[in-house]
């Protein structure tokens, strides 16, 4: 760019491309020139306040019916929550702000759509949970905002109805899971709580029923948080982290037990 100036008037400029159709540019241009730059800290503090402004606001609106806009400013959004878990920036309630509306748009997800090889990369969830990890790993949250975000991955985890997730969405879901376990905010009672919410959720096999009779929506639902699981699991135990495994693992070990 010939300018600071030049940068942050075209990155501001290029916010409404986060909604085109055209996945070039989109994602190639739009998204991966604000990542960049704020990656590289080449934004001003009143380019990335209007970031956060407007992808934040974006996140409360009515979802665009192409899918495009929420994803991908939950995506940008996250990289504003990384530089402040870096270099602290926002207030008390911007940080809050991006917590509520962060965990309520995970939470309200219900477009499903990954990859299309014409318009390219939807993801709703994983871009909600990418958002939810910068959060989770920013030591100035509290256990409210712990327990906020995690509710809300609780409701993805195993989407309504016969979803069956084959974009990475549990490996993206488990992260914050991860980052938040290594954290102070929750208890071993509170992850055993919430690890027995998860499993109580898949549908049992009727006792009296035939042993083929099965529906999709239990196949989905056990899948989905089979590969979770262990993704979380898997994560714990290569961490090296003995707070962590001491905090987890035994709620981790009984659920997938009893998932069985």
């Amino acid at each position: 760019m010939p300018s600071d100036d030049a940068r942050n008037a075209l990155a501001t400029s290029l916010l409404p491309c986060l909604a085109d159709p055209n996945p070039l540019l989109r994602d190639e241009i739009a998204f991966e020139a604000l990542q960049f730059w704020m990656r590289n800290y080449q934004l001003q503090p009143a380019t990335i306040s209007a970031i956060r402004e407007r992808t934040v606001a974006d996140l409360a609106a009515a979802p665009d019916p192409q899918g495009f806009r929420q994803p991908f400013a939950a995506l940008t959004l996250a990289e504003v929550a990384r530089i402040d878990r870096l270099k602290p920036f926002l207030t008390v309630a911007e940080r809050d702000e991006i917590v509520q509306r962060g965990a309520a748009y995970l939470q309200n997800v219900r477009d499903y759509r990954g990859f299309d090889a014409r318009d390219g990369w939807r993801h709703g969830v994983a871009h909600g949970a990418d958002l939810m990890m910068q959060l989770a790993l920013n030591p100035l949250l509290t256990r409210t905002h712990a327990q906020l975000m995690l509710a809300a991955i609780g409701t993805q985890v195993m989407p309504p109805g016969e979803q069956f997730y084959r974009y990475g969405e549990g490996e993206r879901l488990m992260a914050p899971v991860f980052y938040l376990a290594r954290s102070t905010w929750l208890t071993p009672a509170d992850w055993d709580k919430w690890l027995f919410a998860l499993v109580a959720k898949v549908p049992k096999a009727q006792p009296l029923a035939p042993p083929l009779v099965q529906t999709q929506a239990a196949l989905a639902a056990r899948h989905n948080l089979t590969a979770f699981l262990q993704a979380l699991y898997v994560s714990v135990r290569e961490s090296n982290v003995p707070k962590m495994e001491e905090t987890l693992l035994p709620a981790l070990k009984k659920a997938i037990k009893d998932l069985g």
